[in-house]
């Protein structure tokens, strides 16, 4: 049955990765204005079952995907802290994207914010639609609220890497409340929404690479200097305690990133195959490159270095798996597993900060590696979905100040969210507390009995 777009709804209803194809040529539709959209509309129970089970899928590399990827390469005393921290934190952010993220992210406003039109999702019911690329085609606005929730969950849960087994809880949870109301939903705002300015700039970031990548990236980088370095860095050896429970972890996460990519088409089509496709094929070579690279430096490939190379792959096929040609995919996750071993291996050491878990090291850096590479391998020329009078060089321009503009903004929120938690609760747990581990000082249990 034709379901009606409610007004309040008309005004946004082109979601972004619709909008992004139409201006590439992608699909046959173009933007059209907001009284232009069909007043009836039908929903497609075939997109609106994708887009639940793509919603579902992102929910599982939040936990258990980047639980256990975490949890695995912390020691075996913080563990717990690590998977509880992952699990608040992402409920944290679902809670507060209901009350007002949806409104500020995607409820009309300017360049740098959304309106307060949708507080408490008020206006949004059982026959209110977003509309896909489709001409006359919608999905339930309710599914679409899930699916950016679940994106909003796991980028506040990707900072908890950066600052494992030493960041005081309650601390870590008034960061979350500070960076996603600052942080997180100006910039998605600014690149996905149709008044946001990086957006009108021409961003192209098909599922993430600036919003939630280099975002949560440059945040843990923040926060690794704010806290300072775990007792015992550079002098003792912090191992991983348990690679299966990574390796497990990187292996839902790959399972999980189809829905983040291929469900950022918001429809059962062409795109969605297309950035299902170019997820799979990037993350195989993103292992590939990255276990080539460690062997060649340390005389042997190791599957911790395979299980990051996958992850540095999908981080740098994000912005661009909508976009990029099958070639230009291999392109880009073989970059992003070199940048990986880079950031991780190279870089880390000349910053000097204890990133606990190399949050800034992959998602920073590949992050950048990707949005930079998705200007590239966009054009048609080389494979991409742009059209015919695409300019490289000046895509390129404006992915760069997108990413500019994404670490300049997401530093100094971080910056100031974590000096307030460290102003009001403290940031750090006592050097006694942290030597006995987290699982117990914080939170009174243990993981494995002694």
């Amino acid at each position: 049955m034709a379901a009606r777009i409610p007004e309040t709804h008309r005004r946004t209803s082109l979601v972004p990765a619709a909008r992004w194809l139409s201006r590439l040529g992608v699909v046959a539709s173009t933007l059209a204005p907001a009284c232009a959209l069909a007043r009836t509309t039908t929903v497609d129970k075939g997109d609106t079952a994708w887009m639940l089970v793509a919603t579902l899928l992102v929910v599982l590399m939040i936990a258990p995907g980047l639980a256990l990827f975490y949890g695995g390469l912390v020691r075996a005393k913080n563990i717990l802290s690590v998977l509880m921290q992952v699990l608040v934190v992402a409920s944290l952010a679902i809670v507060l994207w209901v009350a007002y993220g949806y409104s500020l992210a995607f409820d009309g406003g300017g360049a740098v914010i959304g309106g307060l039109g949708k507080l408490m999702l008020r206006g949004v019911g059982i026959g209110s639609l977003t509309a896909t690329s489709s001409p006359g085609v919608a999905i339930p606005e309710y599914v679409y609220v899930a699916f950016q929730g679940a994106f909003a969950a796991i980028s506040c849960a990707l900072v908890v890497g950066a600052i494992a087994e030493r960041a005081r809880f309650s601390a870590v949870l008034l960061f979350t409340a500070l960076w996603f109301t600052f942080a997180y939903l100006p910039l998605a705002h600014m690149v996905w929404a149709p008044t946001g300015w990086l957006f009108r700039m021409g961003t192209l970031d098909f599922a993430g690479g600036t919003v939630v990548h280099i975002n949560a990236g440059v945040a843990g980088l923040v926060g690794a200097y704010m806290l300072g370095p775990r007792i015992g860095f550079g002098r003792e050896r912090l191992s991983p305690h348990s690679l299966p429970l990574t390796y497990t972890g990187a292996a839902l996460l790959w399972v999980g990133w189809f829905g983040f990519n291929a469900g950022s088409a918001l429809e059962a089509n062409g795109v969605a195959a297309l950035a299902f496709l170019d997820t799979l094929v990037a993350a195989a070579a993103a292992v590939l490159a990255w276990s080539a690279v460690e062997a060649m430096f340390r005389k042997r490939a190791s599957m911790l270095g395979a299980a990051s190379g996958l992850v540095a792959g999908l981080v740098a096929i994000t912005p661009a798996c909508g976009t990029v040609g099958v070639g230009g995919a291999l392109c880009i996750g073989g970059a992003g597993g070199v940048a990986g071993f880079w950031g991780v291996n190279v870089l880390k050491r000349r910053l000097r900060a204890d990133d606990s878990l190399d949050v800034f090291g992959i998602h920073g850096v590949c992050g950048v590696a990707g949005a930079l590479l998705t200007g590239v391998f966009t054009s048609p020329a080389l494979g991409g979905t742009g059209t015919a009078a695409y300019a490289v060089l000046r895509q390129l321009g404006v992915q760069a100040l997108s990413v500019a503009v994404t670490v300049s903004w997401s530093g100094v929120v971080a910056l100031v969210a974590f000096f307030a938690a460290r102003c009001l609760l403290g940031l750090r747990v006592h050097h006694d507390a942290e030597r006995q581990g987290l699982d117990i000082s914080s939170h009174g249990e243990s993981a494995y009995e002694l």
